[in-house]
């Protein structure tokens, strides 16, 4: 087998595109999808159609309906490709406000039911802000189950736990980044790199204490920081290194399981909005990370408006 098959036999596989492509050539059990892989996918010629008539069937001229319809229909094209579960993502501009982030993902969830799709199979991306877990928590308890995303601290991935979401996905590559340039390394290797270090606590802490949240790995720099991470529950990988990894051989051996982590010592951490303050103020990447993800992805929301505006007024 190759490694993508080896990865397969111990961690789920989530596709991290909005390219249908890609889903189709790699079968994953689950897709994902955020404002900037839907701007890179509306943009290609063989999707135009398919945007085009989302807005034309859209009973609203706002752009933030327009927005959810459009994320919604690649959702439900991605559902007929995978077996499993799509993430969507609530604008990131209402990554402080509990309120708002409530009713665009109710709305979301609104606009899946009304094209068959039960709620089961969707998950609601959130950025991993108090106010987005604490979002999370609400919706949860509606029965609406939650991807948090940005997720970059140790605080931040407890505080997700304590508030019962589904799935957190733990960035990475991102960490990587954080760390090259403020320890001035070019690299790490594997088991040493900030973020294969960082989901592995994570890891290890949800199964220590038998929180039945989900650990997803996302963001990725290269494929060791993949294999570093086989065992975890899932991982969601970019196209260009599901083709690495199916094009490589070599064993692919387990690097974490819930009874290694059970045999841990770890202590428990009692978590509030305080301590979350103070443990994200405390965390110089986290702080650092969390914002320049909510402004990235803010931006590629403005794009995307943009460009259906264009395509609306054409």
């Amino acid at each position: 087998m190759n490694q993508l098959e080896q990865l397969r036999q111990q961690t789920t596989v989530v596709a991290d595109t909005g390219d249908f492509a890609s889903v189709v050539r790699y079968r994953p059990t689950d897709a994902t999808t955020n404002p900037s892989l839907i701007l890179a996918a509306a943009q290609m010629a063989e999707y135009r159609t398919l945007v085009e008539a989302t807005l034309q069937e859209t009973d609203s001229g706002e752009l933030d309906q327009l927005l959810d319809a459009l994320a919604v229909t690649f959702g439900c094209e991605m559902l007929k490709l995978v077996p499993g579960r799509v993430s969507t993502e609530v604008d990131a501009r209402l990554s402080f406000n509990t309120a708002e982030s409530l009713t665009r993902a109710r709305r979301l969830i609104d606009l899946y039911q009304a094209r068959g799709v039960e709620r089961e199979r969707v998950l609601i991306k959130l950025a991993a802000t108090w106010e987005g877990i604490e979002a999370a928590r609400q919706l949860e308890q509606e029965g609406i189950h939650c991807n948090l995303t940005l997720l970059f601290g140790f605080g931040q991935a407890v505080a997700c736990a304590e508030a019962g979401v589904t799935l957190v996905s733990p960035f990475v590559g991102r960490i990587l980044d954080w760390y090259k340039q403020a320890e001035g390394v070019e690299s790490y290797p594997p088991e040493a790199d900030p973020g294969v270090r960082s989901v592995s606590r994570i890891y290890n802490y949800f199964k220590k204490f038998n929180y039945p949240t989900q650990i997803m790995g996302a963001s990725f720099r290269n494929t060791g920081e993949i294999l570093a991470l086989a065992g975890c529950d899932l991982l969601t990988i970019a196209p260009k290194f599901l083709d690495a990894l199916a094009a490589a051989e070599g064993p692919v051996p387990r690097q974490l399981s819930a009874a290694a982590a059970e045999a841990l010592t770890i202590e428990r951490v009692a978590m509030d909005e305080t301590r979350f303050r103070w443990m994200l103020n405390e965390d110089a990447m986290a702080t650092e990370k969390l914002a320049e993800g909510i402004r990235n992805f803010s931006r590629d929301i403005e794009k995307l408006e943009q460009f259906v505006s264009g395509l609306t007024a054409g």
